[in-house]
């Protein structure tokens, strides 16, 4: 049998303010080309499925079509919501997808009743486990006092072995959302963690087959048969340059069989660019990523007047930019200590001069001047 591994959907997630549905919707239909080309019988999506708990109208449309195409491709799904979705909200009318072959395994109560395919070998348990909040789960597992995602993902995966010892013979899935030990995290993923509690060891996963991990969004290998897909996309600029991917799991009678990483398309790179501006916007080397997401650091000495504009110009697709020249650094006084003793008009040209890193001109002074008399006059006639 053959499962891909897949995770952090993030379906109606933006880069920097950028929509990037038209990526995700590209990307996720090479997942479907890759279930026909490889015979795939069952595609799993660990989590983050969307971005948010109320996703858009658009990013519901992505989805649609994006499991349409899998079952169109001859796949069963299973997925599971992650710490973006809303369990009860991904969950709405699971009974009557489960009967179209897209099975979401959203319920606390139910994490213990697998979906089962069979193969020649029998059958293979399909495990989903939704993201267990502690606060909420752990009065759903009746742990009381449990205040840890260790504890109450021991706890699923205690009922979860239970099930399976009644399956003498069945191979085992396990689909979670969690921080395991010895993952390493990118910028993009959205802090789980409440004093530590949210770090699992790995132990936690021991007897079943193959465990397909979500949350973190850096494809990595804990071991042969635990393992983190990564996100279909880059959702920061930390990920830039890392080949993103899904894994192809092969089942055979006695379990795990093999494992290998089947490359997606990168519907457009991300690119970090540094220098001075003028540099950035005539230096020729810089001409492949005119067609990417480009992140810009500014290193000018002075900082620029209306910069992005410039650098979109070139770079149409530039949704970050941050300025390190000298002057960009913080003076370490107190938000007290710069406005003591200042005058309006003090305090507004010291701003400027920090924003741009030059003073004020004096025909900007004389401007900032008249604004503020026309504040006050306003005011007192109040």
């Amino acid at each position: 049998m053959r499962l891909l591994h897949t995770s952090d959907w993030h379906v109606g997630r933006s880069l920097h303010g950028t929509d990037l549905l038209a990526e995700q919707d590209a990307v996720l239909r090479r997942l479907a080309e890759v279930v026909a080309e490889e015979s795939v019988d069952v595609v799993v999506v660990a989590g983050d499925v969307y971005d948010r708990a109320v996703p858009s109208a658009d990013a519901t449309a992505v989805l649609d079509r994006a499991l349409t195409r899998l079952r169109a491709a001859g796949a069963v799904v299973v997925l599971t919501p992650g710490n973006h979705d809303s369990a009860r909200r991904l969950g709405f009318v699971s009974g009557l997808l489960a009967r179209s072959g897209v099975h979401v395994r959203a319920a606390t109560a139910v994490l213990d009743e697998p979906v089962l395919v069979a193969d020649e070998h029998g059958e293979v348990a399909v495990y989903g486990l939704p993201y267990l909040e502690p606060e909420v789960a752990r009065h759903e597992l009746g742990l009381p006092e449990a205040r840890s995602h260790e504890a109450v993902l021991a706890a699923a995966m205690d009922r979860v072995r239970a099930d399976l010892f009644l399956r003498p013979g069945a191979r085992s899935v396990v689909l979670a959302h969690a921080f395991v030990g010895g993952g390493v995290a990118s910028e993009s993923e959205r802090d789980i963690c409440v004093g530590g509690v949210d770090l699992v060891p790995a132990s936690v996963f021991d007897g079943v087959d193959y465990v397909a991990l979500g949350h973190l969004h850096r494809p990595q290998t804990l071991s042969p048969r635990l393992r983190y897909s990564g996100s279909p996309l880059a959702y920061s600029f930390s990920e830039a340059g890392q080949q993103k991917q899904a894994w192809l799991v092969e089942l055979d009678a006695d379990g795990l069989a093999d494992v290998r990483s089947v490359p997606l398309p990168v519907p457009r790179r991300l690119t970090v660019l540094h220098g001075e501006l003028a540099d950035l916007l005539a230096d020729p080397a810089h001409t492949p990523a005119e067609e990417h997401f480009v992140s810009v650091q500014l290193t000018d000495p002075i900082r620029p007047t209306d910069p992005m504009r410039h650098l979109q110009t070139r770079f149409p697709h530039c949704v970050h930019l941050e300025w390190a020249g000298a002057g960009a650094g913080a003076d370490g006084r107190s938000y007290q200590e710069r406005l003591t003793g200042r005058s309006d008009l003090e305090v507004a040209g010291e701003f400027v001069a920090h924003v741009r890193g030059v003073p004020a001109t004096d025909a900007e002074r004389t401007l900032l001047g008249r604004a503020l008399a026309a504040v006050h006059r306003e005011e007192a006639a109040l």
